[in-house]
């Protein structure tokens, strides 16, 4: 979002009479809650929401038509199959991600492999008109590359020399920007933060799915307390909902907090009203040696619905997604069930298949694609293209990746405080 804004504004500042230039965020207006970093950032910089244009509110292919529409594709270079009638107005594409020559539109390419599409932006605008930046523009570039690079921080990697070229940068131009530690640890605690959502929000924030021969299971992490998540208002209806809505068999939910001594602490609950699929599922968790999740059951609200505490707090999600994928598998073969028939009870073919086909969630069979944003709302669209292979570039951070560095820096400096613990 960022780099569209910042790119739109330095193209506005120095175009030619006549050129407009529309900053589009590749997201609907009602999923943008959903990115607690980007409402807290572009509050904070003073940018009112209703300023801001989003996908939904805007008719590309209706200009494209009336041949009024050149696009620039910023942060992302594949269009969906829904939009590949736009790839001809594609004028310039600004990306720092590994090009696929295959899906690539065929015009002018900037790409870099930094950490930060806003790095590139800020190098455009500071080779090209430095003169025209501001503290607010500066502020958002400088704040987006530093939580994108994890503080820069050299063990993780993520940021290369142009990134922190331009941080220091525009710390030298605005010396009253942010500390860097002040806005990173402010923007990672927006983008966990899930007051105020509702309960579909908070399963959508983070998703990923399982889907085999028919049957999908969601997996949701959730960054709050079980017990608090169990309590919630109407919960039970709208995890139906939520299941009902998008075709799925079942819905795994990876709750993930650090308790008051910052220690991290992972529950999991599964929510299935099929209770062989559900039974399946739980068996295969209980009974996991590889890894050994050392689940400890809770007290439940529901007969579909199982808690359990995770004792071995070091098995993130993406480590979870192959033993479900094996739970998964094991219930297929139990039901004898032939390929391409539907395990989803109540549901028709044509609503599963408009759910597989819904642009934004691109499923494969087994596993969904791990990409760095949760595949709701949209991620950039080279992670939604249909049959994108998988980035191979720059280490993929997602929220649920940066917490897991917490926990194991966390259980290091425990461990070190207690030798005994072992």
């Amino acid at each position: 979002m960022v780099s569209a804004l910042a790119l739109a504004f330095y193209l506005t500042k120095t175009a030619e009479a006549g050129e407009i230039f529309i900053p589009v965020l590749n997201i609907n207006r009602s999923e943008l809650p959903l990115r607690g970093d980007n409402v807290f950032f572009l509050r904070k910089v003073q940018i009112p929401e209703p300023l801001l244009i989003f996908r939904d509110e805007i008719d590309l292919h209706a200009l494209h038509q009336a041949g009024q529409l050149t696009l620039i594709l910023v942060d992302h270079h594949i269009l969906p199959k829904s939009d590949a009638a736009l790839e001809e107005a594609v004028v310039e594409v600004l990306d720092h991600r590994p090009i696929e020559q295959k899906y690539c539109p065929p015009c002018h390419v900037s790409v870099e492999l930094v950490g930060s599409c806003a790095t590139l932006v800020a190098e455009r605008i500071l080779q090209g008109a430095p003169e025209i930046l501001d503290r607010q523009t500066a502020s958002l570039l400088h704040g987006t590359i530093i939580l994108d690079c994890v503080n820069m921080d050299a063990k993780i990697g993520k940021a290369t020399l142009k990134d922190s070229k331009y941080v220091e940068k525009l710390e030298a131009l605005f010396p009253d920007l942010p500390q860097r530690k002040d806005i990173f640890d402010s923007l990672q605690k927006a983008k966990f933060d899930v007051s105020g959502l509702t309960t579909e929000q908070m399963l959508r924030k983070d998703q990923k799915t399982i889907y085999r021969q028919g049957t999908k299971v969601a997996i949701s992490a959730v960054y709050m307390d079980l017990e608090d998540f169990l309590q919630r208002l109407d919960l039970l209806e709208d995890l139906s909902a939520f299941c009902h809505e998008h075709s799925y068999d079942a819905l795994v939910a990876m709750t993930i907090f650090f308790n008051t001594h910052n220690e991290p602490v992972r529950q999991l609950a599964v929510f299935c009203p099929h209770s062989a699929l559900r039974m399946t599922i739980c068996g295969v968790l209980e009974q996991s040696t590889s890894p050994p999740l050392k689940l400890t059951p809770i007290p439940s609200i529901s007969p579909d619905l199982q808690a359990y505490l995770q004792g071995n707090t070091q098995i993130s999600r993406k480590k979870l997604l192959p033993v479900l994928q094996e739970a998964l598998s094991a219930y297929l073969d139990s039901t004898k069930m032939p390929s391409g028939q539907l395990g989803v009870v109540g549901t028709s073919r044509e609503q599963v298949d408009k759910e597989l086909n819904r642009a934004g969630n691109s499923l494969i069979s087994g596993l969904s694609q791990d990409e760095e944003e949760p595949p709701l709302p949209p991620t950039p669209m080279n992670s939604l293209v249909d049959e994108c292979p998988l980035d191979q570039g720059l280490p993929k951070l997602s929220a649920e990746d940066v917490f897991e560095k917490c926990s194991q820096i966390s259980l290091s400096q425990s461990n070190r405080a207690c030798p005994s613990n072992k």
